[in-house]
């Protein structure tokens, strides 16, 4: 066993991550960085800070705004320090100019956490801008070529999700950036999801050996050879049906094929909860159906609502940064931040960095090549 194994040592009730309640951590929310403006962003805080009392908050903004939208909510009182930062970067800047304002709410943001007043940051902003900040602020763990942006799946499987890496982190991955996301995906699994040996799959357009870009197969066959290294059961090549199924827990891809399978089953559970309104509207007799079977429709709607699971942790840094939807709800909100406090809560930084370790350690005992 190793340290990035040692289960918390805290007795309370386990959230969807394995986290324990009862741990107190601040988070640091980028308070600029969704569509629906700051006052969405506060009422997320809000939501979550009623619901979880050991949660406090760093928030980044416009002092004089983000003052007159935290007095509105009692449940925030002494509960959130705001920072008067006047910068925000827009969702169409480039990466490579906002990481170097020093102005930005985002920047600020990421800056708690390096400074060590924050456990986590979370964002809604640009994802390009906030990888690029990210990377540059916190740096990245060694022997970590490429970070990703890992999300929870809604599956078949026992533990309620699956982990799917990289969902648009960076559009390209050589084999080499595959096994790491490999090995980092089982690593949040193992800790995550309290799965001894997670079952890794590599997504492509087929099972067959012979199907796959040149990338794909030299990757099938170095994850294949580090399973030992990354505790994890590797599967071979899964499609697309494999994602909220039960074949593997930790699905390996892309950050483009990554992002567009994302996207798409958002926007199809979001079609399949508009086809069932309009299907339980369409005549009084459907209408008296619809109150029938209320408590298993609204059990049905909570399981496919992409908000509940909303928010991408980026991994592979020396800190943690969740990623939220920038058209993100007061609902997407809490949800993203109710990920980065149970990721805070569990030390899932720390024993991610320490498998990355043990993983090159053992790498380079075995005389093999870790990738760069």
């Amino acid at each position: 066993m190793t340290v990035s194994d040692v289960p918390s040592r805290v007795d309370e009730t386990k959230g969807r991550l394995g986290a324990r309640g009862g741990i107190q951590v601040t988070l640091s929310i980028d308070a600029m960085g969704g569509d629906r403006g700051p006052a969405t962003i506060v009422a997320g805080i809000a939501r979550s800070a009623s619901k979880n009392p050991h949660l406090n908050f760093i928030l980044h903004g416009p002092g004089d705004e983000l003052d007159k939208l935290v007095r509105k909510r009692k449940i925030l009182k002494d509960r959130v320090e705001i920072r008067d930062v006047p910068g925000v970067v827009r969702m169409d800047e480039k990466p490579s100019q906002a990481m170097r304002r020093a102005d930005t709410s985002m920047r600020s943001a990421i800056d708690a956490v390096k400074d060590g007043e924050a456990q986590a940051c979370v964002s809604c902003g640009n994802t390009g801008a906030l990888m690029a900040t990210s990377m540059i602020r916190l740096r990245k763990l060694d022997g970590i070529n490429r970070p990703a942006i890992a999300c929870l799946w809604p599956s078949r499987n026992p533990q309620g999700f699956n982990v799917m890496l990289d969902v648009g982190a960076d559009i390209r991955a050589d084999e080499r950036d595959l096994l790491q996301y490999a090995m980092m995906g089982a690593s949040y699994a193992r800790n995550g999801l309290n799965l001894n040996v997670p079952r890794v799959g590599l997504l492509n357009v087929g099972t067959e050996e012979h199907k796959g870009r040149a990338e794909l197969k030299a990757a099938q066959d170095l994850i294949a050879n580090a399973s030992g290294i990354g505790g994890y059961e590797f599967m071979g090549f899964i499609e697309g049906g494999d994602i909220p199924g039960d074949k593997v827990d930790v699905i390996v891809t892309d950050g483009f094929t990554g992002n567009v399978a994302l996207k798409t089953g958002e926007g199809t559970a979001k079609l399949v909860g508009d086809f069932l309104k309009e299907a339980f509207k369409a005549t009084p007799l459907s209408r008296i159906a619809a109150l029938l079977a209320l408590t298993s429709l609204k059990r049905l709607q909570k399981r496919i609502d992409p908000r509940r699971v909303n928010g991408g942790v980026f991994l592979g840094l020396r800190g943690t940064v969740v990623k939220s939807h920038g058209s993100a709800d007061a609902t997407g909100v809490s949800a993203a931040i109710k990920l980065a406090y149970e990721l805070s809560a569990s030390g899932f930084s720390e024993r991610l960095a320490a498998r990355v370790a043990s993983a090159v350690a053992s790498a380079q005992n075995d005389g093999t090549s870790q990738p760069k």
